[in-house]
């Protein structure tokens, strides 16, 4: 294998790759040069569910890809976009007018990735939605230039909030994030907890980003008598507000907790002593099965020993596919044409088994109820979960009907 690294990037040459990830040879003429921009938080409160993870999800897909294909070259370039949408719109905008980037993956940010697919859509290149949230992506905002890979805030919705009231937790007071994701998220586990007979007593909006004490929030929390304190927050707010509710004893007075989006980077970085008990939902874990346990043996010397997350499985996963329709269509495919491909022909790999990409452009497959295990409970490091519920795919993702997207028929 050949690497070559210039302007952040990875040029990555084809060799003998392990045969259990390699993706199936297809008879068109080989794709020679394909070029793919990781936008994502490197150094922000995401980063660790995100960021260099996402790249080298991109890149082992290449490798793997590129087993038996030596004149397919796939380079990987990567920025920090600092989650600003300024910066983040710039700086996809440059990726596709002037640097010749095919294919923009991750972007952790709803509102960054909202302006994304339009811009797509008007340079007829190519979005992997893998690390935003916000399930307008697959509705009201959807678009021929762009799939969501790997989860949206209906799916996490759907599982969390179901499942916690069917357990007689109806009560909930959400602390949310104050943009756009917070209040998708919140929205949608609202209108589960509704459904399903709960009751919401209150919400308390923090500022976003840069909220460090959550305390005032959690008072207001505790206050409202709810039986579950829903986080409608990510990354580094939702490590600190949980870390705080340990402190203040939360949970020992018997409220739940529920980490709407809560990965796994989160439960390292907390500990298992803080996070024992957490009900969240995800749509992958490391330790599932063969697959995802040889990808993560690749995965982890190359992050410190970290085990990757959904977002970082779903890159491998969104990126794997993508290649396969660029080399079925060609050099001269339009972005366009090469997301109609993904969306006409299944998925496979042995991250997420088989998988469909719908008309909509949301990407299916099954999503799991997690519970986080006590640290008695815990062989080890990165042991963290316990599988309390399989969620099929055709209950995990949104129906396309009703959702606003034009691309679905009437």
């Amino acid at each position: 294998m050949t690497f070559w690294t210039g302007r952040r990037s990875l040029l990555i040459g084809g060799g003998a790759m392990a045969s259990a990830l390699a993706a199936p040879a297809l008879r068109a003429q080989p794709t020679r040069n394909v070029r793919i921009g990781v936008l994502s938080d490197m150094s922000g409160p995401y980063s660790a569910n995100t960021g260099q993870g996402s790249v080298i999800g991109a890149k082992l897909a290449a490798e793997d890809f590129m087993r038996a294909r030596p004149g397919l070259r796939v380079e990987v370039i990567q920025a920090d976009f600092q989650n600003k949408p300024d910066v983040g719109l710039s700086m996809a905008r440059d990726w596709l007018d002037r640097q010749g980037v095919d294919a923009i993956l991750d972007v952790p940010v709803s509102s960054v990735a909202l302006a994304i697919g339009g811009l797509v859509a008007e340079k007829d290149k190519v979005a992997l939605f893998t690390g935003p949230a916000t399930a307008a992506l697959t509705g009201a905002s959807c678009g021929p230039n762009h799939v969501h890979w790997t989860y949206d805030t209906w799916s996490l919705a759907a599982g969390t909030g179901r499942a916690l009231v069917a357990d007689g937790a109806d009560t909930w007071f959400f602390i949310t994030a104050d943009y756009a994701f917070g209040h998708a998220l919140e929205g949608d586990t609202a209108g589960f907890v509704k459904e399903a007979g709960g009751r919401v007593l209150g919400t308390a909006r923090t500022p976003f980003p840069g909220t460090t004490d959550f305390s005032s929030f959690l008072v207001q929390a505790q206050a409202s008598r709810a039986k579950v304190i829903g986080l409608a927050n990510a990354g580094t707010d939702t490590v600190n507000c949980v870390k705080q509710a340990a402190e203040f004893g939360v949970t020992r007075r018997g409220t739940r907790l529920a980490g709407l989006l809560f990965q796994i980077a989160d439960v390292h970085s907390l500990g298992l002593q803080a996070a024992q008990g957490l009900a969240l939902s995800e749509a992958f874990y490391w330790d599932m099965n063969e697959g995802t346990r040889a990808f993560s043996s690749r995965f982890a010397p190359q992050m410190g020993g970290q085990k990757p997350g959904m977002i970082h499985a779903g890159g491998y996963s969104a990126v794997l596919h993508y290649l396969k329709a660029r080399e079925a269509l060609g050099d001269n495919a339009s972005g366009r044409a090469a997301v109609g491909w993904m969306k006409a022909n299944g998925t496979e790999d042995l991250l997420f088994g088989r998988g469909t990409v719908r008309a909509d452009g949301r990407k299916v497959h099954d999503m799991y109820l997690f519970r986080v295990k006590t640290p008695e409970e815990s062989k080890g490091p990165w042991d963290y979960y316990g599988t309390t519920r399989t969620i099929p795919a055709d209950e995990a993702f949104r129906p396309m009907r009703g959702a606003g997207c034009a691309l679905v028929p009437s």
